[in-house]
């Protein structure tokens, strides 16, 4: 009996084109990002989803709605499931918070999961909390298919702990696009696969476009101005 968890990172802001921390704040999806929802609303209307849950704040909650109206299933918010919180870098862009913050944004880039920023939340605390609801509704929802609405730093922690590689480095292995669809397959609590990783397919007309090498989203051992969206 395998259950499956749909992690879909929600779909684009203002803030997210801009580069800027937003973790706790809250904003709406833009124009952009509800076409990225409602494009992937489209691919997800016939699968058999039991259930949605999503992180309480506006952008994950419209971008869950999108997804669940075709199915006409309700959306149940989970606060496990919200963005890691980048405390004094919020609002601000990355150049901003390397600028007024070096010696705290170097720790931090050089150990995200460990390292919180002044007034906010490691990986490490993100995975305490966000994990234990994960595999809650691998066994609440036993051999069903459920969708999870998250952010980008929680969902690639998430899979860090799943896939059990050195969660320090989650910034420089894993990268997730907007509105993208992840999934994971579980036998049982203790036993989770990544079937699928990144899927935006949902982009274009066709469904078939192939996500390009991501620029700019990245930490910086991609090169320079490569700095991590969360």
């Amino acid at each position: 009996m395998t259950t499956r968890i749909f992690l879909v990172r929600h779909g684009s802001t203002v803030l997210s084109v801009e580069d800027r921390f937003a973790g706790r704040t809250n904003v709406a999806l833009s124009d952009q990002g509800r076409e990225q929802a409602q494009s992937l609303a489209k691919r997800l209307a016939k699968e058999p989803l039991s259930a949605f849950y999503a992180s309480p704040l506006d952008r994950t909650m419209e971008t869950a709605s999108i997804l669940a109206k075709p199915q006409a299933k309700p959306v149940q918010s989970d606060p496990a499931f919200r963005e890691i919180d980048h405390g004094v870098w919020e609002g601000l862009t990355r150049q901003e918070a390397e600028t007024k913050y070096g010696e705290m944004y170097a720790r931090w880039e050089e150990d995200p999961f460990n390292y919180a920023p002044e007034g906010g939340e490691s990986g490490l605390s993100v995975t305490a909390r966000a994990m234990p609801a994960l595999l809650s509704l691998v066994e609440k929802h036993a051999g069903e298919t459920i969708c999870v609405i998250s952010h980008k730093a929680t969902i690639r922690l998430l899979l860090s702990a799943v896939l059990g590689f050195d969660p320090r480095t989650y910034r420089d292995h894993l990268d997730l696009s907007p509105a993208s669809l992840t999934i994971l397959d579980f036998r049982d609590a203790c036993h989770g696969r990544l079937t699928v990783f990144n899927d935006v397919a949902h982009y274009a007309k066709d469904g078939g476009a192939i996500p390009p090498p991501p620029v700019g989203r990245l930490s910086k051992v991609w090169g320079k101005g490569n700095l991590g969206k969360s």
